[in-house]
């Protein structure tokens, strides 16, 4: 009897063992691999006929703040550990156009394109097919210690026309307002022609044109109360809200993003549509892409649910 009953201490010993052991395969399995495919092999696209590798993945270019985005597609589809970013080539919107148009990558992350964009691939006769990946939301942002909070979009587009020229005429201080814009071209310049002044004329200021969004966000945020130039300015939420926060949170935490028609821009906000300048991003390729060719299979496997949840992973808002 004393053997059987060592015998079966024994066995139940290796019993709980075997199922420490078998948690530990399994919780370590679910972290590294299950729900954000960290670990995962190569991904095999809906209609690829092969998996995506660093070799054969396709010429991808990006905006400033689609990089990441593309980044993490590349790193999830092909199962890479790391990826040497300095060789991707990533340039800015207007030049991501240019680069598709000539046939020299094969699909680009970016805003909309401009009417001189759409312009430029109809005379190379390239038909450009553009596909929204992410939801995103187009915002005007003040300095940290601006009083106003909020602003209709009618009172924008009479800031950017020079009929409100005074924070006192919005509910601010006695001050006069400098409206930033961004170059023609860039993204967010189209963003605020298509989404904002809808046919409506910006105010020709060629001496307030901040050439980069960190430009734009750094001449608002370091405003010292000294001098006229109390500004407003517009970008996209997960470059104010994202990458500047990784380029430098002090000035990051500077500004602030306003309200729209009293309505915050915020995550819950942009996805449900209920913030009123909403916006996006798009996969752009040539439209003429042949269906069973790795950069349709890229563009779906982005759209599926992984690329989705890849892109939530990657603080972006996905589309579902």
């Amino acid at each position: 009897m004393k053997q059987k009953s060592k015998a079966l201490q024994i066995f139940i010993i290796i019993a709980a063992l075997i199922i420490v052991v078998a948690g530990c395969i399994t919780a370590y399995a679910y972290f590294t691999q299950s729900w954000f495919f960290k670990s995962a092999p190569p991904a095999k696209p809906v209609g690829a006929t092969v998996p995506l590798t660093t070799e054969n993945y396709p010429k991808v270019d990006a905006s400033t703040v689609t990089q990441p985005l593309a980044l993490a597609f590349m790193k999830n589809f092909t199962g890479a550990q790391s990826i040497d970013e300095t060789k991707l080539g990533f340039t800015q919107t207007d030049e991501a156009y240019n680069r598709l148009i000539k046939g020299q990558v094969d699909l680009i992350l970016v805003t909309s394109p401009s009417k001189d964009e759409l312009a430029r691939a109809q005379k190379a006769g390239v038909k450009l097919e553009v596909t929204p990946v992410v939801n995103e939301g187009f915002v005007f942002f003040v300095n940290q210690n601006n009083p106003v909070d909020s602003l209709t979009i009618a009172q924008v587009q009479d800031i950017y026309q020079g009929k409100i020229t005074n924070w006192k005429q919005v509910g601010g201080n006695d001050e006069p307002i400098t409206a930033y814009q961004r170059p023609v071209n860039s993204g967010s310049q189209t963003g605020m022609l298509d989404l904002v002044m809808k046919g409506k004329s910006l105010t020709d200021a060629p001496l307030h044109v901040e050439g980069t969004m960190s430009g734009a966000i750094n001449t608002v945020a370091n405003y010292d109360g000294n001098s006229n130039n109390q500004g407003i300015c517009y970008s996209y939420y997960y470059y104010a809200t994202t990458i500047y926060q990784d380029v430098d949170a002090a000035t990051a935490n500077n500004i602030k993003l306003l309200k729209i028609n009293g309505i915050a821009p915020t995550t819950e906000n942009i996805k449900s549509a209920r913030y009123p300048l909403h916006a996006a991003y798009y996969i752009v390729i040539n439209a003429a892409a042949q269906k069973s060719s790795l950069t349709r299979a890229l563009k779906e496997a982005m759209l599926s649910d992984r690329g989705q949840r890849v892109a939530l992973e990657a603080d972006y808002v996905p589309l579902r």
